[in-house]
């Protein structure tokens, strides 16, 4: 019986440190989610196990995001797998990218493309009609325009 009072007192002592008297009012301030421009980070040297896509994206408004791929693409032109993706903010100018993906990956025979797409405010906005890749080895695309979307 000792012991059972003992288990009650401390289980209503746990309670009542728990507890409090007043509700807590000081909350953190939640910050209005802000579109911050994200700049194409440098991505230093590339690595000797990586293979790099590089170019100029022309006609990206301020503001937008952008979305390139390097998919694989099945002969009902279905993509099928991932290689590589990358994100950008668009400047309003020129937007210079570099897609490294690994050449291990890249398979022999199949077909390979560069896909890309830009939405602002969660709308697709234009899109970049395939460009096909046909070896697994550093190269610049040059400038690629995206086209407005339908």
């Amino acid at each position: 019986m000792h012991f059972r009072a003992l288990a009650v007192l401390c289980c209503t002592a746990l309670l009542a440190a728990c507890g409090s008297d007043r509700p807590n009012t000081e909350q953190a301030p939640v910050a209005a989610p802000s579109k911050v421009a994200k700049k194409a980070q440098p991505l230093g040297p590339l690595p000797v196990y990586q293979r790099e896509l590089s170019g100029t994206l022309l006609n990206i408004p301020a503001g937008a995001d952008v979305e390139l791929a390097l998919l694989v693409i099945d002969e009902r032109d279905r993509p099928q797998q991932l290689l590589a993706s990358s994100s950008l903010t668009g400047t309003g100018q020129d937007l210079p990218y570099q897609l490294r993906f690994n050449p291990e990956a890249f398979p022999a025979g199949a077909r390979v493309e560069l896909r890309g797409r830009a939405s602002s405010s969660g709308q697709l906005i234009m899109h970049l009609p395939p460009v096909r890749i046909v070896q697994a080895q550093n190269q610049a695309t040059g400038p690629l325009r995206f086209e407005k979307a339908p």
